[in-house]
C-alpha cells in the first residue's frame, strides 16, 4: 500500500544538494515558502556509524561520528516538512540506516540520480538507473520496512521507453512519490532539461511525479508555476536556484542577495553550523556576483565563523 502519496502532491520542495542542503538553509527554506525540504544525501554507512545524541543546548538531535564529525543534524520543529535523502547500494542496509532516523522526518528518498563519481564507484546514485532489480529490492524493502512514505529521485535515459520502463518498475514498489531529473547522468546543467520526458512520466504514472533540473529556467516565483506546467508534473523540486537564494520559495518576490546572506549566517551562527559548511554555502549563493561585492572576495580567504561574522557586519550577533 502506498504511504501518504498527498505528501508530495502540488508542493514547492527544496531539492537535495550536496553540503547545501543541512539545518540552516533547510530552515531559510521554509521560512520563505517551500512544502519540503531534503536534507543533502548521507550515505548509509555513515548514519549506521553514527551516534545519536540529543543536543540539549541547541534542542536539536545530531547524528555524530567517533572523530565528533556531526553528519546529520535536525530540529525537531522541521520533522513535518524534512524528507531525509539516503546514498545506498545495499536493502537491507538502507532499511537498518532508514529505520535509526524515520522518528524524525516527514519521508525518506533514495538517491538513484547522483552522477558524481563517488556515487557511481560505490554502486549508488545513477549507478542503480542500470539495475532494476536492486532498484527493486531497494525501494520495496524501505516501502516494507518503514512507518514514514518512501520515494526515490531518477535522472532520464536517452531512451524515453527506457525511462519509462525504469519508472514504471519504481511505481510497482509502493513509492509514495517519484522525482525526475530531466537529464540522462552524462548531461550537465548547460544542457536543456527534458520536460517533455518528465510530462510523460507524469501521465505514464498514477503516483505523483517531482519535477527536477529546472533552474535555468527558474528566475522568479512565477517561474515555479511555468516550468511545473511545462513538465506536466504534481511538484517542482528547485535545486540551484533555490541555493542561490532561499527566497525564490516567497510568492512576494526573492529578497536582496547581500540581506539573505546575511540571514543565512545568523541561522548558521543560531544552530552553531560549522565554519566550513557555513563559508560553502555563502560562496555557492554569492556564484555569479562573487567579484561583485567586497564581503564575496573577502569570505573566499575567511579560515572561521568569527571571521565570516566581521566580513558581513555580524561580528557583535556571533
Amino acid at each position: 500500500m502506498v504511504k501518504n502519496s498527498d505528501l508530495y502532491k502540488n508542493k514547492t520542495m527544496l531539492a537535495p544538494m550536496v553540503r547545501v542542503g543541512t539545518l540552516p538553509m533547510r530552515l531559510l527554506a521554509v521560512k520563505y515558502g517551500a512544502d519540503l525540504v531534503y536534507c543533502e544525501e548521507i550515505i548509509d554507512f555513515k548514519i549506521l556509524k553514527s551516534k545519536r545524541i540529543e543536543n540539549a543546548a541547541l534542542g536539536t538531535v545530531d547524528f555524530v561520528l567517533s572523530d565528533g564529525t556531526i553528519i546529520f543534524r535536525t530540529f525537531p520543529e522541521e520533522k513535518d516538512k524534512l524528507i531525509f535523502q539516503i546514498g545506498t547500494a545495499d536493502a537491507k542496509r538502507a532499511l537498518k540506516a532508514a529505520q535509526k532516523i524515520q522518528d524524525l522526518v516527514a519521508g525518506v528518498d533514495v538517491n538513484m540520480g547522483c552522477p558524481k563519481e563517488f556515487s557511481i564507484k560505490g554502486g549508488m546514485g545513477a549507478a542503480l538507473l542500470t539495475q532494476p532489480e536492486k532498484v527493486k529490492e531497494i525501494l520495496t524493502t524501505l516501502v516494507n520496512g518503514l512507518s514514514v512514505p518512501v520515494t526515490c529521485k531518477i535522472r532520464v535515459f536517452p531512451n524515453l521507453e527506457d525511462t519509462l520502463k525504469l519508472a514504471r518498475l519504481i511505481e510497482s514498489t509502493g513509492v509514495s512519490a517519484i522525482g525526475v531529473h530531466g537529464r540522462t547522468k552524462e548531461e550537465r546543467p548547460r544542457h536543456p532539461n527534458r520536460n517533455d520526458v518528465i510530462k510523460t512520466i507524469s501521465e505514464t504514472l498514477s503516483i505523483p511525479v517531482i519535477a527536477n533540473g529546472g533552474s535555468k529556467e527558474i528566475k522568479v516565483y512565477e517561474d515555479i508555476a511555468v516550468f511545473k506546467q511545462a513538465s506536466g508534473c504534481s511538484s517542482v523540486m528547485i535545486a540551484r536556484a533555490a541555493e542561490w537564494n532561499p527566497t525564490i520559495f516567497r510568492p512576494e518576490g526573492k529578497l536582496p542577495l547581500l540581506d539573505i546572506v546575511k540571514e543565512y549566517i545568523k541561522v548558521a551562527i543560531d544552530w552553531d553550523n560549522n565554519w566550513v559548511n557555513t563559508k560553502y554555502c555563502v560562496l555557492q549563493m554569492m556564484h555569479d556576483n562573487m567579484l561583485d561585492y567586497p564581503e564575496g572576495e573577502l569570505t573566499q580567504a575567511a579560515m572561521s565563523m568569527e571571521e565570516i561574522s566581521e566580513i558581513w557586519g555580524l561580528k557583535e550577533y556571533f
